[in-house]
């Protein structure tokens, strides 16, 4: 029998196919409503009206300040629990990793129902404090997402750099703020894009929490549903070139601080 060989090129075809008509088609739709009125004529009325409207910019300063806040809260909590696990020798070190991890693996709608109740019965009524519920309920939906590649990085440090430092007179926190910080800083930009971007968009918390307040995701959803497909079209344009711009941005620094820290360990 013969064997089935495959060029390259054939095996692109079905991602090929996949992007085609799950990403470009959808995008060339968002782009079409964007830039068109009701009429289907073009217009650039959509988007004069997302920069003239006090609604929208607070509703986008809003879901900044959300988003800013969940990413330092996230990173406050997460790089010493990745550090302690990583630096730890524990035999159940990997037990206790899963248990971080497991809230990804449960149910959405499940935990943030249940982190609902606690705050009911702390607060009594959510509506008196929905900033910190909606910080709090993002921080429990992506904590796990800044944990894991902050562990993975501080897992595969060179410890002989460690060493190197401590042999050459640097006290424990200088090991710290002069190797192992710098050192970690491509894990930490991977998890501060992995929750600053949702944090934006995950209009669901707010939802479940009954934050009666806007962020982009939930803007997004009240013009679709109003089937005004065109402003809605053009916010979401807008926030996908601002995630864009954001990821550029922090993968051009982490390529920027690679190749210091390179140079500088040359």
């Amino acid at each position: 029998m013969g064997v089935l060989r495959f060029s390259r090129k054939q095996l692109c075809i079905p991602y090929a196919v996949f992007l085609l008509c799950f990403v470009a088609a959808p995008l060339l739709v968002i782009i079409y409503y964007a830039f068109t009125n009701g009429e289907g004529q073009f217009t650039l009325g959509n988007l004069t009206g997302f920069f003239t409207s006090p609604y929208t910019i607070g509703t986008l300063a809003y879901s900044f300040a959300i988003a800013v806040v969940t990413t330092c809260v996230c990173l406050l909590l997460a790089y010493p629990i990745a550090y302690i696990l990583a630096r730890s020798k524990w035999k159940s070190r990997a037990v206790i990793v899963v248990m971080f991890v497991m809230p990804m693996w449960i149910n959405f709608t499940l935990r943030i129902t249940a982190l609902k109740e606690i705050l009911t019965l702390i607060e009594g009524n959510l509506a008196f404090h929905p900033f910190l519920n909606t910080i709090i309920g993002m921080t429990y939906d992506f904590l796990p997402f800044m944990i894991l590649p902050m562990y993975t990085t501080l897992l595969k440090l060179d410890k002989s750099l460690l060493e190197a430092a401590a042999d050459l007179g640097a006290s424990p926190f200088q090991v710290f703020c002069k190797v192992t910080l710098p050192l970690s800083v491509p894990g930490i930009i991977s998890g501060v894009v992995m929750v600053f971007l949702p944090s934006m968009t995950n209009y669901v918390v707010l939802d479940m929490l009954y934050n009666s307040t806007y962020i982009m995701g939930s803007l997004i959803g009240s013009f679709f549903s109003a089937y005004d497909w065109h402003n809605g079209s053009m916010i979401a344009l807008i926030l996908l070139l601002i995630i864009l711009v954001f990821t550029l941005v922090t993968d051009r620094y982490a390529e920027e601080d690679t190749g210091n820290r390179g140079g500088a360990l040359l």
